[in-house]
């Protein structure tokens, strides 16, 4: 009997559907051929956020190529609520976990952004997408968070959209505890979590966002965490509270 949800996953851009043949990138064919040792014939699970999730047929074409026959489907395609994660960069590898477990935790959009105080030289989106590619991957996911190119803070309150809901962690910790304050609120709203850099924010960034309409300063609890932890720790409170985990 096929198993209708194989253990390893690819994540595929080609459109999916029966019977449809879509031609491997030279990595993933090494991946699945060279590290995983697969053979003509395996089925992998592959997934986009336009097609879902479906079995594919390996069909080695070459001694480092290979192709995917599409089969059926098994899981459609969802989108996870609306959530964004906002955060300033930090070190390089602290950036990929964050970036990581933003797609492991259900983040729709991830944005980094530039605060006065954020420490990182550059933010490589490109390498960063494939961090969240790769998380999809392997946490079960069928939705890819898309990595925006970084903007300044500024700008991004500047165009705030209307009705999006700011969860501002407050390194200060004068606010109310995070999953308090997100209590008896609506679900279903679009919401954004912001997460300051390793200074904190600057007083005039502090002041602004404590002032805007759509913004709720919260407190991440009695220590202060890294901006990584930080990270995961909002994302998983809001998803606890008004998330699909409750």
């Amino acid at each position: 009997m096929t198993d209708p949800t194989p253990k390893i996953r690819l994540h595929l851009a080609a459109p999916l559907e029966a019977g449809a043949e879509v031609r491997l990138a030279p990595e993933q064919a090494h991946y699945l051929m060279g590290v995983m040792r697969l053979g003509p014939g395996a089925e992998v699970a592959v997934f986009n956020n336009a097609s879902g999730e479906w079995r594919g047929r390996l069909a080695p074409t070459a001694k480092r190529a290979a192709s995917l026959e599409i089969l059926a489907r098994t899981r459609p395609a969802a989108l996870p609520l609306d959530v964004d994660l906002l955060f300033a960069p930090i070190k390089k590898a602290r950036t990929d976990f964050i970036v990581e477990k933003a797609a492991e935790l259900g983040a729709r959009r991830i944005r980094p952004v530039l605060t006065r105080f954020t420490n990182a030289e550059r933010v490589n989106r490109e390498r960063l997408q494939a961090h969240a590619v790769e998380a999809a991957e392997q946490c079960g996911g069928i939705y890819v968070p898309e990595v925006a190119e970084p903007e300044t803070l500024a700008r991004a309150l500047e165009d705030w959209p209307a009705g999006r809901r700011l969860m501002f962690c407050d390194e200060a910790r004068d606010a109310p505890p995070a999953h308090e304050a997100l209590r008896g609120l609506p679900r279903g709203e679009p919401w954004a979590i912001l997460i300051g850099p390793e200074g904190g924010f600057s007083a005039e960034e502090r002041a602004r966002l404590k002032a805007a309409e759509s913004s709720l300063a919260v407190s991440l609890g009695p220590r202060i965490l890294r901006a990584d932890t930080a990270a995961a720790a909002a994302l998983t409170i809001w998803q606890s509270v008004l998330g699909d985990w409750s």
